[in-house]
């Protein structure tokens, strides 16, 4: 199986401009492609996560990575899948989250020897004589088109800024300038990134009477359609300081049983033959599956270490059939717990306050999480419907509280 069969085995391909033509370049390792990553955080989180490993992927097989950091378009903000205006953010501030990206990609890109390059649109966006711009882009963009383009159509509504109908020509000046001074052929993106990556290889087109290509990758969604990499407290982030190694792995050992094998396919480095064999696996075996996810990725992005740390961890919590002998346990009849437990209840009874107002204090400070997930909610109510895949409601209090919440 050559490198393109292999990345549409995996589910990895959305939509690609000439199908034979990227398929020659990435299989022959011809391709320098780029991935663009906005710096609109001080980390890198989950809905990176896939092109990072794609980026991997493609360098493995003897392609040259290009990573893009949005210094100069993180001062504009993508309106893609947007309903609102991003936040506008200082210079200072997006150059302490470039500085931030560029670390936490070298685990998964090899930058050393030329074999990699990562660079900053900043260099040359900032810089740009908006006359002189607008005279070298803007006759080669029909605003009839851009308006046609399903990242602006979902914007009319409620209001597109001329600040944001820029990003599309921003982005494509990125892989025109890319293609000049690095030979870049191919860029990879979102699939919601779609007719902004067509702007980029009709501008070289047009300027340069050259073909470029682009090619979208797979939106990582659950089994209900929603992206990945989102819990009742926000983003699963990459630095461990702002999602420690501990819950990145228990965000993907909790991941729904119709979501486990396509995360294996697309996100982990396993041959696709051993995946497949854990297909059929259902009960004790996928919750198996499920830990081979969670130490695959967490391995990924925190190293061996860490992830041996978070498996012996979670092991040793929940290695008698989900129910921990370490562990203090309060159980309620289960038709009781069917009714629904409010958080503050759940805090009192099981000691982990001595008030509601205290349960209170504690929620209102993110101070409570229940399987893995903050409790932001003081009204938040639990059933047997919010088990976890081993059968319990684990409550943790700060970092370091365990209590398990069960019905009989």
């Amino acid at each position: 199986m050559n490198t393109y069969e292999e990345l549409k085995e995996r589910g990895l391909i959305a939509q690609v401009t000439d199908e034979q033509k990227v398929a020659d370049l990435i299989n022959k390792g011809e391709a320098t492609f780029y991935i663009g990553f906005d710096p609109t955080a001080d980390s890198l989180h989950v809905g990176h996560f896939m092109a990072l490993c794609l980026m991997k992927r493609l360098q493995m097989a003897g392609n040259k990575p290009i990573a893009l950091i949005g210094g100069g378009t993180a001062m504009v903000g993508d309106p893609s899948g947007k309903t609102d205006m991003r936040q506008m953010m200082t210079k200072e501030t997006i150059e302490h989250n470039v500085a931030a990206f560029k670390k936490q990609m070298s685990r998964f890109i090899d930058f050393e020897d030329d074999k990699a390059l990562l660079v900053n649109n900043a260099d040359w966006l900032l810089d740009l004589n908006y006359v002189e711009f607008l005279r070298e882009v803007g006759p080669h963009f029909s605003v009839n088109n851009m308006l046609r383009a399903e990242c602006y159509k979902q914007r009319m509504e409620k209001g597109l800024s001329f600040l944001e109908f820029n990003y599309m020509i921003m982005q494509s000046y990125d892989f025109y300038k890319l293609f000049q001074d690095y030979g870049c052929n191919l860029q990879f993106g979102g699939d919601d990134q779609w007719s902004n990556m067509l702007g980029g290889t009709e501008l070289i087109r047009r300027k340069l009477g050259e073909d470029a290509s682009a090619m979208t990758i797979t939106l990582l969604l659950n089994s209900e359609g929603k992206k990945m990499g989102k819990t009742v407290s926000g983003a699963v982030w990459l630095d461990a300081e702002k999602t420690s190694p501990y819950d990145f792995y228990q965000y993907w050992r909790n991941v729904d049983d119709a979501d486990v094998i396509k995360c294996l396919k697309m996100l982990t480095f396993l041959p696709l033959e051993e995946i497949k064999a854990m297909e059929s696996w259902e009960g004790s075996e996928l919750n198996k599956a499920k830990e081979i996810l969670a130490y695959e990725l967490t391995n990924l992005v925190h190293g061996e270490e860490e992830a041996k740390k978070a498996d012996a961890a979670a092991k040793s919590m929940f290695g008698n059939g989900g129910i921990s002998g370490d562990i203090p346990t309060t159980t309620y009849p289960k038709s009781e717990l069917d009714e629904g437990k409010d958080i503050l209840t759940l805090l009192v009874d099981a000691e982990l306050a001595k008030s509601r107002g205290e349960a209170r204090r504690l929620v209102q400070q993110n101070g409570v999480s229940a399987n893995s997930e903050k409790v932001t909610e003081i009204d938040a109510t639990f059933t047997t419907d919010d088990y976890n895949e081993d059968g319990v409601i684990l409550i943790k209090k700060g970092k370091k509280v365990f209590h398990q919440i069960k019905g009989e």
